[in-house]
């Protein structure tokens, strides 16, 4: 890779994941393309500020793709399964990385999630698992697949946040289940190491984690950073089912079986400071 000549390409740029490989990978000089379907959107205008070159382009859109992935050396791909739904979303990353290898993409980097290759039954899981199965078919030069788990980030979302403003983290596990969590910030860090070492990280598949808490401990540090009292509130399984089988599932195996990155090892192996929850916690913005 010829760095800061060469592009990469990130999809899902203006999202949590590919927004942090984009502010890694522009912080440390290289050349990023970042993919959006709303280049004139606040968050791609930002990226812009930073040095990205914006494009418009839709993962249902063979042309938009094809023209996003043109005099490109390296992508970051991402989809969302929250929004496209299962089927819709497998679909997507498998369309994108057939595109990418008849650009002849020099190395593809696809997020997958954590424990995709355990054979989990959860949803969106084992069709992430399919996407990286046609990743690996497709014989490009460098590919590396980033695996990882629950994000902290998820605890600002629409998801937790109401609840926690309230005081009570409400989710539908078990006292005693320890769950893997990953700053996304941390993801980028990965997302740019495997970059600027393609070479040594080719062919490599990596679970990502950066912490292990039960959700007891979980509301207790949450506490410290907000300055209120929260308290972990079990939702009841098949409440959550009502929502989404899919998500119930998840929890279900969470309690069960749970995510097995081995976190020492990332830091050992690869030389990246990973964030404990308590540290993203005190960073994190909740007004």
């Amino acid at each position: 890779m010829n760095k800061g000549k060469d592009i990469i390409l990130v999809t899902g740029a203006t999202g949590q994941q590919g927004g942090a490989v984009a502010r890694q990978l522009l912080s440390h000089r290289h050349k990023v393309r970042a993919m959006t379907r709303k280049p004139q959107g606040e968050p791609a205008k930002a990226l812009a500020k930073l040095g990205a070159e914006v494009v418009q382009g839709d993962l249902d859109d063979a042309k938009s793709m094809e023209q996003a992935l043109s005099g490109v050396w390296g992508t970051f791909a991402v989809q969302n399964t929250w929004e496209a739904g299962v089927a819709k979303e497998e679909e997507q990353g498998k369309r994108f990385a057939e595109a990418a290898r008849k650009k002849n993409i020099q190395h593809f980097v696809y997020t997958s999630v954590g424990s995709a290759q355990r054979n989990t039954g959860i949803p969106h899981f084992d069709n992430k698992w399919r996407i990286e199965e046609t990743v690996r078919r497709l014989g490009f030069p460098f590919y590396t697949i980033l695996r990882p788990v629950f994000f902290m980030d998820n605890f600002l979302s629409p998801w937790f946040k109401p609840g926690l403003i309230q005081g009570k983290l409400m989710i539908g596990l078990k006292p005693t289940t320890s769950l893997q969590m990953i700053a996304v910030e941390d993801i980028g860090k990965f997302g740019l190491r495997v970059f600027e070492e393609h070479d040594k990280m080719n062919r490599r598949e990596i679970d990502l984690a950066g912490d292990q808490l039960t959700m007891p401990e979980t509301a207790k540090i949450l506490s410290k950073a907000t300055g209120r009292k929260i308290e972990f509130v079990p939702v009841p399984i098949a409440e959550v089912r009502k929502f989404s089988e899919d998500y119930a599932l998840m929890l279900e195996w969470f309690d069960r079986v749970g995510y097995n990155a081995d976190i020492p090892r990332l830091a050992k192996d690869y030389g990246i400071k990973l964030t404990p929850l308590a540290d993203w916690a005190a960073k994190a913005n909740w007004s």
